[in-house]
């Protein structure tokens, strides 16, 4: 009932939000996705996205359907896997950002490593700067991180959203006093962003808390110590948006392959793009 070449756009438009952006990812013409994805509403008999000039956002039906989609063409690729008969193996070092800790990451790694058992996975977690020097050194093969800021396009884009503040229920921000803020340390991407805007808007600053690790911000905003700025999709359980602040923009999260090729990073990378939309979701 259901064309999976559909169905894989669909799933781009949904992590892009953009029609512009899922056709570069997929490398066909926007009218391509715009026809797939009308051809799908055809065969629903409902509208999966609500659309303008300047937004896309999935209906509730659009959102019902991510599952459906998912599981259908992750049935076709172990189809074609068991039917071709292809057996990865070799080392893969692959990087992911603090930010996908308390995401569903770790089913789509779980998947992988079940379909390619002879892939010797190494898994590194650290902040999106300190993952790009890696890559950069020639230390990891694949990761999957933040881009630096407006005009970085390299890698393959994964899924875009906008950064927000956040901080624990009832926090306010008292605006003749300087910011309270919890941040990674340098060079995280996050921590430079929420300076640079806080600076432009002429507000003062003070580091409240600086932790490496996810978990010890969060901990640290819950117990109202400050605000942090991070990724509007991804907001840990018993944290809220802080109004009153300047705005952050816009952020985008890419897959980066190293100066090694090999098929077991490519086959990651393609696992990792059909099951963007569970990175949105907590474990």
């Amino acid at each position: 009932m259901y064309d999976p070449v559909q169905l894989r756009t669909f799933l781009t438009v949904a992590q892009t939000l953009s029609f512009t952006q899922a056709a570069g990812r997929l490398g066909v013409r926007q009218s391509t996705v715009s026809q797939h994805v009308r051809r799908l509403e055809e065969a629903t008999g409902r509208q999966l996205f609500l659309r303008d000039t300047h937004s896309v956002e999935l209906t509730e039906d659009g959102e019902a359907l991510l599952g459906f989609a998912r599981t259908i063409l992750e049935a076709h690729e172990r189809a074609a896997a068991y039917f071709t008969g292809t057996r990865l193996r070799g080392r893969l070092r692959f990087g992911a950002s603090e930010d996908f800790v308390l995401t569903r990451l770790p089913e789509i790694l779980e998947g992988f490593r079940h379909e390619h058992p002879e892939v010797e996975l190494e898994l590194s977690v650290e902040l999106s700067g300190t993952l790009h020097e890696r890559l950069d050194a020639g230390r990891l093969d694949l990761v999957l991180a933040k881009r630096r800021g407006p005009g970085d396009e390299r890698g393959r884009l994964v899924w875009r959203d906008r950064m927000v503040w956040i901080g624990a229920e009832g926090l306010r921000v008292d605006p003749d006093r300087p910011v309270p803020l919890i941040v990674f340390p340098p060079p995280g991407i996050t921590r430079a962003r929420a300076l640079e805007v806080l600076e432009r808007d002429g507000r003062g600053w003070r580091i409240a808390c600086t932790s490496g690790s996810l978990s010890g911000l969060v901990a640290a905003a819950r117990a109202g110590l400050g605000v942090m700025a991070h990724t509007r999709g991804l907001i840990p359980p018993g944290l809220v948006r802080v109004p009153g602040l300047p705005e952050l923009g816009a952020v985008e999260f890419a897959l980066l392959r190293g100066g090694r090729s090999s098929q077991a990073a490519e086959a990651l990378a393609a696992a990792i793009l059909s099951g963007a939309d569970r990175l949105t979701r907590p474990a």
